[in-house]
């Protein structure tokens, strides 16, 4: 038995959330083969809703860049930033002129100024609903995992550096978007848990990505798969490069490695 780990944005799905067929049935048929298939994003578990990704079938979920892990529909571990930290998260981000996205299992919490251009805050309020929030609601009773941010040029990263980087860290996409999860965390932590938790060898670890906080995973795992077209940090670590999402790149992966 073989698990595979799959990143959502830019392997399962595109941009506009439009999943392949091939996908789809690449999945379905590893499943069927005897295999596990596990989500592994940095999306938070409040984010992973869509009926269509989750209608594929898997047999759980690494979310929030490695610090939730559900297997089945068992949460069996959870990493989050303690409430004293979010505030003081929320404090230095609007000092800062750096607007956050607070990301948690049940909600998220989102700057009320700074992503007027931000498609996807904008997606994030009408996906989520009332799971869609303010960080000015935010009352240190709900869990965060890790928060997302947009860094402009006269946002002030030295403060940010100096009092929030002794216990989170950063992962950097574009130059402005970022991710900061806590400290010494990755999606790599959460194959850990799943491989201890269920007896897997990392020799039988399979893990599909194409971005900056892949990465760690696709260094991890057995065999680390990048997709076509993904960012050179995940191509650099990857023992295969496969074909683009639209061209069926998931599923030839699949095949490439005579798991389908």
């Amino acid at each position: 038995m073989k698990a595979v780990f799959f990143d959502i944005d830019g392997t399962i799905w595109d941009n506009k959330m439009r999943i392949p067929q091939s996908a789809i049935d690449g999945i379905r048929r590893l499943r069927a083969n005897g295999h596990l298939a596990f989500i592994n994003s940095g999306r938070a578990k409040s984010n992973i809703l869509d009926e269509n990704l989750l209608g594929i079938g898997f047999d759980g979920i690494v979310a929030a860049c490695g610090n939730y892990v559900e297997i089945g529909e068992e949460v069996v571990f959870q990493n989050t930033l303690t409430p004293e930290q979010v505030k003081l998260i929320i404090d230095v981000a609007d000092r800062c002129n750096m607007p956050i996205v607070l990301e948690g299992p049940f909600f998220h919490y989102i700057s009320p100024d700074g992503f007027e251009k931000d498609p996807y805050v904008d997606y994030l309020f009408e996906k989520l609903g009332d799971r869609a929030r303010l960080t000015t609601e935010y009352d240190g009773k709900e869990l965060i995992n890790k928060f997302s941010a947009d860094v402009f040029p006269d946002t002030d990263y030295a403060t940010i550096k100096k009092e929030l980087f002794d216990f989170v860290d950063p992962i950097n996409h574009d130059g402005m978007v970022y991710e900061f999860v806590p400290k010494n965390s990755s999606k790599a932590d959460g194959i850990g848990f799943v491989c201890n938790k269920l007896g897997i060898e990392i020799d039988d670890t399979y893990a599909i990505g194409d971005s900056n906080n892949d990465v760690d995973m696709l260094r991890f795992v057995g065999h680390g798969i990048c997709m076509g077209g993904g960012m050179p940090a995940a191509m650099a670590v990857s023992e295969f490069i496969t074909d683009r999402l639209q061209d069926d790149g998931l599923y030839n992966a699949l095949k490439h490695y005579g798991l389908i």
